[in-house]
């Protein structure tokens, strides 16, 4: 796998190539860990990501390490990967809460005013 880290001022964004599944996990968490403290924003691009397994909710939702809690946000889903979020937001929206890492989509529980 390899992985590109894109640094500008507080914002990063992290782009992986290749399938996160267990054996890509640990340099995924790697390079995020690695991201200097004054990074408080991070976007996984996963355009150049065909397939990903239930490490990648892991890697999106698990908190990891003992560095700043930062916000994550998710870019360039393919087709499976979307699927696997939406699956697991269905399944549990508390804990997989997509309004968080797609900030296009509304919070669980959201309903727009009457007209």
């Amino acid at each position: 796998m390899n992985i590109t880290t894109t640094i500008d001022g507080t914002s990063a964004c992290i782009s992986p190539c290749g399938e996160i599944d267990f054996d890509t996990l640990p340099p995924l968490r790697a390079a995020a860990d690695a991201l200097p403290p004054q990074v408080t924003d991070v976007q996984w691009d996963l355009t150049h990501t065909p397939f990903m397994d239930v490490a990648g909710l892991h890697l999106l939702f698990a908190p990891h390490g003992n560095g700043p809690e930062r916000r994550t946000t998710v870019a360039g889903l393919r087709a499976q990967p979307l699927w696997l979020l939406l699956t697991a937001a269905d399944a549990d929206p508390a804990v997989f809460d997509l309004s968080r890492l797609l900030p296009d989509i509304a919070p669980p529980g959201f309903r727009p005013a009457a007209p």
